[in-house]
């Protein structure tokens, strides 16, 4: 009669999720027969991953398998199909080991460039970026379309001008749809009605031309020369006359209208001076404004705002409480007249202040579009 010991008494993953088959010997006799001592298996790194892998599945888990390359990921699938029993030794040696070597990581860093310029994203600039991939002669890896759809509404829009309806199409069907009705809302009404058609022939595209399209399209984004200037110029010349005394500021603005009219509009609407307070500024947002700005600056700021810079010093009076204005009025009286330079300076100051809140996101200011 065989001994009872002879028979698999090992621990068993089962077909099933976390299933887990006993000793199929075990029963409530008494049996003196020594135990036999398991010795773990010899596995490859493949099966060993395998197991690991199965084990954090019947546990529940979550395994980002996905992120792993398509020939890594078949050759998983393929292991797993040729296993069927694990015994208990080998199943605790290996993950033994796999803790053993988790615990010995210090820190990782990515696997290949894509990789690593995602990890840096944020932290250096996308020229810098698109030329370590030309350099590197490094093809997007990565999923383009998170590439395409972190783009500037200013560069999608010359692609959506020159590639074909079909193409443009598939670029807005994958852009969130703020971001696509604000790309079709800035080109000609004919192009826009060509492509919103052509948007309805995408139903039948494969996922692979999708892809292909987002490639090309994250391919050429990549490819277009860095920007030494990252604003448009005529926002630095008007953040440049923002703080220029005023007769400056008119003699070059009337130079660029006989320059270039199109490029002196575009600077007037990048310009904001004291005079462009009552329109811009809300006035709720006027003790904030005034708070950490020197008394005797504002004081200096609005006595020197004579003729038509005096409505601005009236909207930030009235926009005060009733004891600050007359306070201030009382001083603005006792200071009489303000040297040209001083009271620009004096402004200068109030709408350095204005620009500072609104990059720090504390106040909103008015577009000029807009009903103030």
């Amino acid at each position: 009669m065989p001994n009872d010991m002879t028979m698999d008494t090992d621990l068993i993953l089962g077909e099933g999720p976390g299933q887990i088959v006993s000793d199929p010997a075990s029963s409530p006799r008494m049996d003196l027969t020594p135990p036999l001592r398991q010795l773990p298996r010899h596995l490859s790194k493949r099966q060993k991953a395998a197991i690991i892998v199965r084990l954090l599945l019947a546990e529940g888990a979550e395994v980002a398998l996905q992120d792993l390359p398509v020939s890594l990921q078949g050759e998983l699938v393929h292991q797993m199909s040729t296993m069927r029993y694990i015994d208990r030794a080998t199943l605790k040696s290996v993950i033994d080991e796999f803790v053993f070597e988790i615990e010995e990581i210090g820190l990782s860093f990515p696997g290949g460039l894509e990789d690593a310029l995602s990890v840096l994203d944020g932290t250096i600039s996308p020229a810098t970026a698109a030329r370590v991939r030309k350099m590197s002669g490094v093809q997007i890896a990565h999923d383009p379309w998170t590439s395409v759809s972190n783009t500037p509404v200013d560069q999608l829009l010359p692609l959506l001008e020159h590639e074909s309806a079909e193409v443009s199409a598939v670029l807005l069907s994958k852009l969130k749809t703020s971001l696509a009705a604000e790309l079709l809302g800035k080109m000609p009404g004919q192009r826009a009605r060509k492509i919103a058609y052509a948007v309805s022939m995408t139903s039948t595209i494969s996922p692979d031309v999708v892809e292909r399209i987002g490639r090309s399209l994250a391919e050429q984004l990549g490819a277009q020369p860095p920007k030494a200037f990252e604003d448009d110029p005529s926002e630095r010349v008007g953040s440049i006359l923002n703080v220029s005394p005023a007769t400056t500021r008119d003699e070059v603005l009337e130079g660029l209208d006989q320059e270039d009219n199109e490029f002196a509009s575009a600077v007037r609407k990048s310009i904001f001076t004291f005079a462009n307070v009552p329109d811009r500024v809300h006035p709720g947002d006027v003790p904030k404004i005034t708070k950490d700005i020197d008394q005797s600056v504002l004081v200096t700021a609005l006595a020197a705002a004579t003729d038509e810079l005096e409505i601005a010093a009236r909207f930030i009076l009235d926009a005060m409480s009733k004891r600050l204005a007359e306070q201030i009025r009382e001083e603005m009286a006792e200071l009489g007249i303000v040297k040209p330079a001083e009271g620009d300076a004096a402004m200068n100051q109030i709408i350095a202040q204005i620009r500072a809140l609104e990059t720090e996101g504390e106040i909103t200011l008015i577009l000029p579009d807009e009903d103030s």
